[in-house]
């Protein structure tokens, strides 16, 4: 007959336990002991405070629990003083985001969940299931979640005029069309997830490493299939050593610049060779040695790129990607960076007829939708007098940050006017075009305009954009998320584009200094917050940076 502990264990053995029961050493068996043979080993969320030596398993006399023993329970370094806690038995995967969060993400309050209230012969069944049958449940539940196409055109994905022979000659002749996809990605440089793992708790460190990251990464990136890749953390050894070579042998030409100072990672642009030949590549630097202000290593770059199709004129199309500075509280060093960035793109998209060519933005903004800069770079202005420099991003709701910006913003000696051009290139740029002034009268008219610029806190810029993304769906008012972490999940990430007229999404008001445009033809819609817990945030098993991947396919229109 088994002492009466043990049998007291028997009657335990089957009862439900929760995650606030404990395993422990140093209390008597009949008491201490909570088992579920449900649960696998990979799923403890806890780390065990302490190392166990024993291989420590059940006697095989455990005759009606026979069962537990194929479970494979190894300790290691068993000690009387060890505690750990066991899981909730709800989470039945590492896919699946405690009751808790599941809870705040559906606006539910902390009342039991109808699981929670499952009754006793459910809870015994659950816990004689299989080894075998959990891991095959497990692996159903870790999929990918599905991002669906959003089409705004009945011929996208279908119908390419290089491609189509039966469209109408005279349509052709009228409107040259161009149909390309471009993508926004940052794609988690490692030495900054390795230097911000308190972003990454919710992950297992196994999925962390590169060699697991960069062959999803790779996948994600043929599978999409895009014709022009802005990528952002794109770190330079690994650029150098495989990034690179891997998107060359994808059909992809490739341009980089990495940050200034120590900073290891940088931006790309990379386009496939059969649609888009390079006309030039220009990075840009925001760091100053001169300029206190402009202390941070960001850098952006500007490619001007030629598609490879026949139409009346030489068209060409101007890609920039940029990362800004972080820092919720520097909004003033977020918006000159911005400005710089809008500068040369400026200076490399103006065509010969004095409009400049369609242009499309990508890059990790570190900024939200409906935030101060976010409005500036849609709507081509913004007036940021009294405009405390906490509130630029729209990153923190109480920021902490409540100095006021100053006007102007940024220094003479950086050479860029209040209108985001080079006031050198703007005056070389005036006197082509045949503004003849004599020499006194120009400079009085030169001084006044910089003292007015001095004291306006009115930026602004030339170029009509527009956002890919809504921003929030329309069914349910969710916002979209961009990136998902232990800490936040938000919009960070754009890819604006210069409008065509005939375009829903074109900005009203907006100047008129383009000839055609883009239209967006269709998106890769995104997620919400909810949908990406659904699959343990990111990274995750099949998502392998803390960002999603932004794919929208444009027509170039040539009138």
């Amino acid at each position: 007959m088994l002492p009466r502990h043990m049998q007291r264990l028997g009657r335990d053995w089957i009862a439900h336990l929760n995650s606030s029961q404990v395993f422990t050493s140093n209390g008597p068996v009949s008491t201490c002991m909570r088992w579920a043979g449900h649960y696998p080993r990979a799923s403890f969320p806890l780390p065990v405070p302490v190392d166990f030596s024993a291989n420590w398993r059940f006697p095989p006399f455990f005759g009606p629990w026979r069962q537990f023993q194929n479970f494979n329970w190894q300790l290691d370094n068993f000690a009387q003083s060890s505690c750990f806690h066991l899981p909730n038995p709800s989470m039945k995967s590492e896919g699946e985001e405690p009751l808790t969060k599941k809870r705040r993400l559906s606006g539910q309050h902390d009342t039991p969940a109808p699981e929670e209230e499952t009754n006793f012969a459910n809870q015994k069944e659950a816990s004689c299931l299989s080894v075998a049958q959990n891991k095959k449940s497990d692996s159903s539940k870790k999929g990918t979640i599905k991002r669906h196409w959003e089409y705004f055109c009945q011929h996208s994905k279908t119908m390419k005029i290089f491609e189509n022979k039966e469209i109408d000659q005279s349509n052709r002749e009228s409107e040259a069309k161009f149909d390309f996809t471009v993508m926004s990605y940052n794609i988690l440089s490692q030495n900054l997830l390795e230097d911000n793992s308190h972003l990454y708790k919710h992950c297992r460190q196994r999925l962390l490493i590169w060699t697991y990251r960069f062959p999803n990464i790779l996948q994600e990136i043929k599978q999409l299939d895009a014709d022009v890749l802005c990528l952002q953390e794109v770190q330079e050894d690994h650029y150098r050593k495989e990034i690179k070579s891997s998107l060359e042998s994808l059909g992809y030409h490739c341009e980089y610049k990495m940050r200034t100072g120590r900073k290891p990672d940088g931006c790309a642009i990379c386009f496939k060779t059969s649609k888009f030949s390079l006309i030039s590549s220009n990075p840009v630097e925001f760091f100053r040695r001169d300029i206190p202000l402009l202390d941070r290593d960001n850098v952006g770059l500007v490619l001007l790129l030629q598609p490879k199709f026949q139409c009346k004129t030489n068209a060409a199309i101007c890609i920039a990607n940029t990362h800004l500075l972080y820092n919720p509280r520097r909004g003033d060093i977020k918006l000159t960076q911005l400005a710089m960035l809008l500068a040369e793109i400026a200076s490399v998209a103006p065509q010969k007829d004095g409009t400049f060519c369609p242009i499309i933005i990508c890059g990790d903004f570190n900024s939200v939708p409906g935030s101060p800069l976010y409005r500036f770079i849609k709507e081509g202005k913004l007036n940021y007098e009294g405009l405390a420099i906490g509130k630029v991003s729209g990153q923190e709701q109480f920021p902490r940050g409540q100095r006021i910006l100053s006007i102007p913003i940024w220094p003479k000696k950086l050479g860029i006017s209040q209108s985001c051009v080079y006031e050198i290139k703007q005056q070389q740029k005036e006197e082509n075009a045949g503004e003849k002034m004599e020499e006194a009268k120009l400079n009085d008219t030169k001084e006044i305009v910089r003292t007015s610029e001095k004291l306006s806190s009115k930026l602004r810029h030339h170029f009509k954009l527009s956002s890919v993304y809504s921003h929030y769906f329309p069914e349910t008012g969710m916002p979209e998320v961009t990136t998902c972490h232990s800490r936040s999940a938000v919009t960070v990430d754009y890819i604006f584009y210069s409008a065509a007229n005939d375009d829903d999404a074109t900005q009203p008001g907006a100047v008129d200094s383009f000839r055609g445009g883009l239209k967006l033809l269709g998106r890769l819609a995104l997620l919400t917050e909810k949908d990406l817990w659904s699959v343990n945030g990111l990274p995750n098993e099949n998502n392998s940076s803390d960002h999603l991947p932004l794919l929208a396919e444009f027509r170039l229109i040539e009138r």
